[in-house]
């Protein structure tokens, strides 16, 4: 098998992530989420006091950037990567309901995307490497081998949020979730730069009514048959 990029794009809550982690577990390839790296972002400003309620001092952010790194290591223990941000380890605060429902005005500001779409191509330099997120295919690799898009119904992405969160412990409300689903549907499609959109080239995943195992095995046979070529 060669070397492939492979660009995993699509819409909140899909479950790019998981996919794309398992298959990369099993070929080998680095996998970088870069939602995950938005969510650092967010995390940074409203722990900052850059994001005070709705508004976001964005010449502060702006400032800031230079100074925030984005990394991921593999955690032996759960087998998969971990989200650091600026050397610590933020792969559970990132998943927070109020880092949702803040991050698609923060991954719509142009400057935010420029230096992570920077920092993703850094990653994707040497190829084996998965990556999932809005704008993979479109923006980061136009020129991936094999580019998925993945779409699911709001009500069952929320329902999908819902359930994580509460397995997690977390006290929250279904309704709020689906809200948040469907507000950041229309940011992620609708901003200026980089909008969420199905590259020409792209294959298109509906896994609205398929288990896990079916959408990893699903993923593994697009790979083999263009890494295979």
């Amino acid at each position: 098998m060669k070397k492939i990029t492979i660009a995993v794009d699509g819409y909140s809550s899909c479950g790019k992530s998981t996919m794309a982690k398992d298959l990369a577990r099993e070929i080998g390839y680095i996998y970088v989420d870069s939602g995950a790296m938005y969510r650092a972002v967010t995390l940074f400003a409203l722990e900052h006091g850059i994001i005070q309620g709705d508004h976001i001092d964005e010449e502060r952010l702006r400032q800031e950037m230079p100074g925030i790194e984005i990394a991921f290591r593999f955690n032996p223990e759960r087998g998969r990567p971990d989200t650091y941000l600026n050397g610590t380890r933020v792969e559970d605060r990132i998943r927070s309901l109020e880092v949702s429902n803040h991050v698609s005005p923060i991954a719509a500001l142009g400057f935010v995307r420029q230096e992570m779409v920077r920092q993703q191509q850094r990653m994707g330099l040497e190829k084996g490497i998965i990556m999932d997120g809005r704008d993979i295919g479109t923006t980061v690799f136009p020129d991936a081998e094999l580019k998925i898009f993945v779409t699911a119904s709001a009500e069952v992405r929320a329902r999908r949020r819902y359930d994580e969160l509460t397995a997690k412990g977390e006290t929250c409300d279904l309704e709020e979730i689906l809200h948040n689903v469907q507000e950041r549907d229309y940011i992620d499609t609708h901003r200026d730069i980089s909008p969420l959109r199905q590259a020409a080239d792209a294959v298109v995943l509906d896994n609205s009514h398929m288990t896990i195992p079916e959408q990893r095995e699903w993923l593994r046979a697009a790979y083999e048959r263009v890494a295979g070529e």
